[in-house]
């Protein structure tokens, strides 16, 4: 295959981020084997395959609904963030749109082949949120487009704030546990979000896209992280009573990052320049996160 080639996939995919999605899946794996024993390498590395899978699965999606829109990008800060090579390889015609929907859909029948070797009723909750996380994802891409009202970031927010949830219950049940982790979990997804587009503004608002910068402004989108932090902390509060000492830690360690992100945003009145400084930030607590859960389950 050619380099050029290579680089176009690398991209698409975001490779220098996939060890991430299976590591997040994972933490939800690994508490649920705490709570329900069970506990196998090969058992792990089946769930962490249909992490990676599916995750890559929904990345490719996004970028495969939204191929026409991001033609029309005015600058390239996110681009080169969030993909390795610095290109939009469907956009850019680098990959044909039918290619990159037939990498979407066998990436998806590999996580969901996958899933089917889980045992029954764990096969069919990862079935479930797989399911609803695809169609959560298109919904987001095409009604982010047209609103007056967030309603894309809340309700497509939420597949992200499942992914770790999926993981747990490839072990365990619905539980509070389950539970905890999502309320933790999507409040930091939608601060997140919230900051990545500040960070790609000026794209957005060439796109047409009726994002949270787009409907409040920078300054409302501010408010709308410093809330979601603060729920984030409130929810890491009751979240870390169900966890152990260095599971606590992390998520400590990791909140500190989260606020240390909203400082770099506060201090610039939140310029994309700043919105680029914060989500490594990001980022960082969330490795840090599951990192940390992980770690607990084995230490």
């Amino acid at each position: 295959m050619h380099r050029r080639t290579l680089r176009a996939y690398s991209d698409l995919l975001r490779l220098h981020f996939a060890f991430a999605w299976p590591l997040l899946f994972c933490s939800g794996a690994v508490l649920a084997f705490a709570a329900y024993d069970g506990f196998s390498w090969s058992y792990l590395f089946t769930i962490a395959l249909i992490g990676l899978f599916g995750f890559e699965a929904g990345m490719v999606l996004n970028d495969y609904v939204d191929r026409i829109y991001d033609r029309r990008d005015v600058e390239s800060r996110m681009t080169g963030y969030w993909r390795p090579f610095g290109t939009r390889p469907i956009a850019e015609g680098l990959i044909p749109a039918r290619h990159a929907r037939n990498v979407v859909l066998l990436l998806a029948v590999a996580a969901f082949v996958l899933t089917l070797t889980l045992p029954y009723p764990h096969s069919l909750f990862v079935a479930l949120i797989m399911g609803y996380s695809y169609a959560v994802e298109v919904f987001y891409q095409v009604k982010k487009r047209s609103q007056t009202f967030p309603v894309a970031q809340l309700v497509g927010r939420t597949d992200f704030a499942l992914f770790p949830v999926a993981g747990y219950l490839a072990v365990g049940m619905p539980d509070g546990t389950a539970l905890l982790y999502f309320l933790f979990f999507y409040p930091y997804a939608l601060a997140h979000l919230a900051a990545n587009d500040i960070t790609d503004l000026r794209n957005d608002i060439a796109r047409g896209m009726k994002t949270v910068p787009v409907l409040y402004g920078v300054r409302g989108t501010i408010i709308w992280i410093v809330a979601c932090t603060v729920l984030h902390g409130i929810m890491a509060f009751l979240f870390a009573r169900v966890l152990d000492p260095v599971a606590q830690a992390a998520l400590f360690v990791g909140f500190l990052l989260v606020i240390a992100a909203n400082g770099i945003l506060l201090q610039s009145s939140g310029t994309p320049e700043a919105g680029l400084r914060a989500l490594p930030l990001f980022h960082a607590a969330m490795a840090v996160y599951a990192g940390g859960i992980v770690l607990a389950f084995f230490v």
